[in-house]
């Protein structure tokens, strides 16, 4: 679905490619003052891919991509389990700063999937119960 009406111009996908393999995930690209071209989006999408690639249990992300002046700036914010991760960054180059934000991401994936794994959730009803002892005073 494309619109180019207004200021927010928006590509949407439904499905996110990973290799040969395809996963239902949502992810938004839209534009503030700038029109998202179909070069655009798959850009966009290619850079993310990475972060798929760290993490599967992507839920939501939602580009934003935004020109002031001349400045170009990039927000993604990913939607996992439990939180939400944004980041944002500005460059000259609106492709520069998407490779930025992607590496942001990437680094904040990989910092969010190294606090699940060191935080197992072990649930009570599979710990062993310890009983006192009635016998001993």
């Amino acid at each position: 679905m494309r619109s180019i009406s207004g200021k927010n111009n928006r590509a949407d996908s439904g499905l996110f490619s990973l290799g040969s393999k395809e996963v239902a995930m949502n992810l938004t690209v839209s534009g503030h003052h700038v029109a998202v071209t179909p070069a655009l989006a798959s850009y966009v999408r290619g850079k993310l891919d990475r972060v798929r690639r760290h993490f599967d249990h992507v839920i939501d992300v939602s580009v934003i991509l935004s020109v002031n002046k001349l400045r170009q700036k990039a927000e993604v914010t990913l939607h996992v389990r439990g939180k939400d991760i944004f980041a944002e960054t500005d460059d000259g180059d609106l492709y520069a700063a998407i490779d930025l934000v992607a590496d942001k991401l990437d680094r904040q994936i990989l910092r969010h999937k190294d606090r699940l794994r060191s935080h197992p959730h072990n649930a009570l009803k599979h710990q062993r119960a310890e009983f006192p002892d009635s016998s001993q005073p």
